[in-house]
């Protein structure tokens, strides 16, 4: 007799030793129709696989997101199927899932979006055919023996432990696989093939390029036709295209990865900054800057140079090799410790907005999202143990006022000690009762991420929620118990004992030039007004007209507003359109009323006109606008 514990407690019992599919069906038909997978004790496993003992079940569904990656990784199996169909001579790497989706690392020849109508109608038999899914497990002398003549799988099984070793297959198609999959191949419903590109097995350039094909798959048309929606909608924003065509930034070649800032992106990033700065002093920040190159002796002390060499970039000055930071926390060690400190002093809060650069590989860069040059936002905090809290508490506040100026929302994970780590149990035990206490006085949720810390200390790490509902790691808060042993930062105590400072990493916007990049998206280059890099534009209705229209815009200029003057000799409505694609705020068109009046006819991007609108009244309505820094558009109200 089996005994099975389900979530909600209930408890059912089997005589013979059921599998998943049959523990569902003693629940509903229709739960074992959703059914895709099982998680036995905290493991999870193929619906089909025997509960041999005594055991807590949970049925995983269509309706549960791990079901859904689950369909996906099967779906990655249906794909190397219908290609090797198509393509007899192909011979198959590794096929992972990834958000929103999976690929699947194929050496073949080169194909091209051309060719997936044909791979997708091989799929869609597949799937139609609802093939039964099946592990086996072999020795590993079988499973060499079975791959003798696909080289990469060889490679990969080489490369596992000795013992039992799991194939999946469906019905001509096997592959080398951990599991779980879903039953048969019917429940992979809803997949579209999205794009291919080049890659190298392993990441290794000296090895074989491959093609890596991505594909992505839903339970059902509607979500994946949702998600196409979604991402045709990411595809209005994308922050390159409105960039080049804001003439906000650009990239060239004889910089890769590193971007251009032009006149109007710099106008943005100083709002940014200005923005940023203000809020730090108000938070009782003081601001350094350290040197972007500074000798190895500093990286070793630090652990770069044996950690993090392969990302940085050096040079050799009178015979004496140097880095260029990729990061600005020694710099900011050297500075704590250039004279001594009272615990009178603490908590120090310094910030650093530095240039860093980390060698990336040229096939992830990916606008201002993945660059090899890139500004920080680095804060070291200095404190005392018992300083912890109220710290962590005045950055998370501090953040959610930065983010909320934007319209971020945000999520909180806490991350803890894992395996390998340096420190005393005492040590942790300060550093992430500290953290806790913090996100609880905070009073908002919080995922805990067991083991995930970094190994010098615990953090938080917080992710911002765009318009789109895409989210992105953009701040994190991380004690380190490393840095200050290893450069021997002390403070005097009440007792004028020297002790050690409990010290903070953190960032708020992260990447400077990947915030730009959120920011561009976000608001679909549509920005408030007091963020818009051009905020006003006067159109002349004729070319009498433009001086007026320039008295009006050095006004405005004048004013603080950052105005231009359209005096083109082109139609004012072509003139309106194309400041309206522009997407500037406010479209001030000038003609002989206008003229007589010393009034304003005003367009706003939410869609409304003004007409006789009093200069004085206009001016103040939008410096109280930008003073502010309002998120809404909407400048006037009746």
């Amino acid at each position: 007799m089996v005994n099975i514990t389900l979530p909600d407690g209930s408890a059912k019992q089997f005589d013979d030793i059921p599998s998943g599919l049959d523990v569902a069906r003693s629940i509903s038909e229709g739960l074992a129709r959703d059914c895709v997978a099982m998680e036995i004790d905290g493991e999870t496993i193929d619906l089909y696989r025997p509960i041999e003992k005594d055991a807590a079940v949970k049925l995983i569904t269509t309706r549960d997101p791990e079901g859904l990656e689950i369909m996906r990784h099967s779906a990655a199996h249906v794909m190397a199927q219908a290609v090797l169909r198509v393509c007899d001579k192909a011979q198959l790497t590794i096929g992972p899932v990834i958000e929103d989706g999976f690929y699947y690392d194929i050496d073949m020849a080169p194909i091209s979006e051309d060719d997936f109508p044909k791979i997708e109608a091989e799929m869609k038999k597949i799937v139609k055919a609802k093939m039964p899914i099946r592990r086996r497990e072999v020795s590993k002398d079988e499973a060499l023996a079975f791959y003798k003549d696909e080289p990469y799988k060889l490679e990969m099984i080489q490369d596992l432990e000795d013992g039992q070793i799991s194939f999946y297959s469906q019905e001509e198609f096997t592959d080398l696989c951990r599991g779980p999959h879903v039953p048969h191949t019917g429940f992979v419903k809803a997949f579209k093939l999205m794009k291919v590109s080049g890659a190298y097995w392993r990441a290794d350039q000296s090895k074989a390029q491959l093609q890596r094909i991505y594909g992505t798959a839903y339970f059902n048309k509607k979500d994946l036709k949702a998600y196409l929606q979604f991402l045709e909608e990411a595809k209005k924003r994308n922050h390159r295209k409105i960039g080049e065509a804001q003439e906000l930034f650009s990239f060239h070649d004889e910089a890769p990865g590193m971007p251009f800032f032009h006149p109007k992106g710099m106008v943005m990033w100083n709002l940014m900054l200005d923005f940023w700065r203000e809020e730090h002093r108000r938070a009782g920040y003081v601001e350094t800057k350290t040197p972007i190159m500074l000798q190895r002796r500093l990286w070793e002390q630090s652990g770069h140079w044996e950690n993090y060499r392969e990302n940085m970039y050096t040079s050799e000055v009178d015979e004496i090799e140097y880095a260029i930071k990729p990061m600005n926390c020694p710099g900011g060690m050297l500075l704590y410790k250039n004279r001594p400190h009272s615990y009178r002093e603490l908590p120090l809060r310094a910030a650093e907005v530095g240039l860093v650069h980390r060698h990336e590989m040229s096939g992830v860069l990916s606008g201002l999202f993945r660059v090899r040059a890139f500004h920080q936002d680095d804060a070291h905090i200095f404190m005392t143990p018992d300083q912890i809290e109220a710290e962590i508490l005045g950055v998370l506040r501090l953040t959610e006022r930065i983010y909320g100026i934007f319209g971020l929302g945000f999520h909180l994970e806490l991350s803890t000690r894992p395996d390998k780590s340096i420190g005393t149990d005492e040590q942790w035990e300060v550093a992430t009762s500290g953290l806790r206490a913090a996100l609880e006085a905070y009073g908002q949720e919080y995922q805990l991420n067991e083991g995930d810390g970094a190994f010098y200390g615990p953090k938080i790490d917080l992710h911002i929620k765009d318009a789109l509902g895409r989210t992105w790691q953009c701040g994190t808060i991380q004690l380190d118990m490393s840095l200050p042993e290893r450069f021997d930062l002390t403070y005097v105590d009440r007792d004028n004992q020297r002790r050690r400072p409990i010290m903070i990493h953190r960032t708020v916007l992260g990447s400077l030039e990947r915030f730009f990049g959120i920011l561009i998206e976000h608001f679909a280059g549509k920005y408030p007004i007091w963020l818009a890099p051009v905020q006003a534009v006067v159109l002349p209705i004729n070319d009498e007209l433009a001086p007026y229209a320039a008295t009006v815009r050095e006004e405005l200029q004048q004013a603080g507003l950052r105005a231009e003057l359209d005096d083109r000799a082109e139609s004012l409505n072509k003139k309106i359109r194309e400041a309206q694609l522009s997407q500037i705020p406010l479209i001030l068109t000038i003609g002989a009323k206008e003229k007589a009046s010393g009034n304003l006819s005003v367009r706003t991007l939410d869609g409304n006109v003004r007409y006789g609108l009093g200069r004085d009244v206009f001016l103040d309505t939008v410096a109280a606008h930008v003073r502010e820094r309002r998120l809404n558009l909407e400048l006037f109200t009746d």
